[in-house]
């Protein structure tokens, strides 16, 4: 389901920060890793990569997977590899670069009570950094998917994940949130995602 957003709102969340992710808290939001776009970003492929990965773990983990997409009629859709490895997933579709600024993405959002935001996409000193700190003012806790986030010009996605940083953001690893989703190795779940990990260089190839 592609879903439209207008309009401009913002949210106070009362929550405390946690020192690890847990996934009945976590959503993951992948910012435009759109087919137009991504032949021009320095590193898009591998990006697009980890972002498969996490993004099918965290549907075997029921964590839910949010995508936008900015002017698709322009940029085009999602890259259909990404789409490919994720079972389930809510699209939406921006004109800000910063999706906190459209008022039903806000309130959908916080209509899922989730307080802990995995972010990545391109490019990362734009949209994934305009749409971090929206997420920071509005009190949420942002983790920058650091291997899943990247720009036209690598220095500027440095300097981006720098800035969210230091406006309150953690940087993690697709392997960070992962083991971290997982917390334990003697269950089902972790024998599966095991198996997934083995296969994720045929992850990165699909992309």
């Amino acid at each position: 389901e592609i879903i439209p957003v207008t309009g401009v709102q913002t949210c106070a969340l009362p929550i405390c920060k946690s020192m690890q992710l847990q996934r009945d808290k976590s959503l993951l939001l992948m910012v435009d890793f759109q087919a137009g776009l991504l032949p021009v970003i320095e590193g898009g492929h591998e990006a697009v990569g980890e972002a498969a990965w996490l993004g099918e773990l965290a549907c075997l983990l029921e964590v839910p997977v949010w995508l936008t997409e900015q002017n698709p009629d322009k940029l085009g859709g999602i890259a259909p590899s990404l789409l490919a490895a994720l079972s389930n997933y809510q699209r939406w579709q921006k004109q800000h670069f910063g999706i906190m600024a459209e008022t039903d993405f806000v309130t959908a959002l916080k209509a899922t009570a989730k307080t802990q935001i995995i972010l990545c996409g391109t490019e990362a000193h734009i949209c994934v950094l305009q749409t971090g700190l929206g997420l920071l003012a509005a009190g949420y806790e942002l983790y920058w998917l650091s291997d899943a986030s990247a720009s036209r010009r690598p220095q500027e996605a440095i300097l981006a994940r720098e800035r969210a940083c230091a406006s309150g953001a953690v940087a993690v690893t697709a392997d960070m949130v992962a083991y971290e989703w997982l917390h334990r190795c003697d269950t089902p779940l972790f024998k599966e995602a095991h198996q997934r990990q083995i296969g994720r260089a045929s992850c990165r190839e699909r992309v």
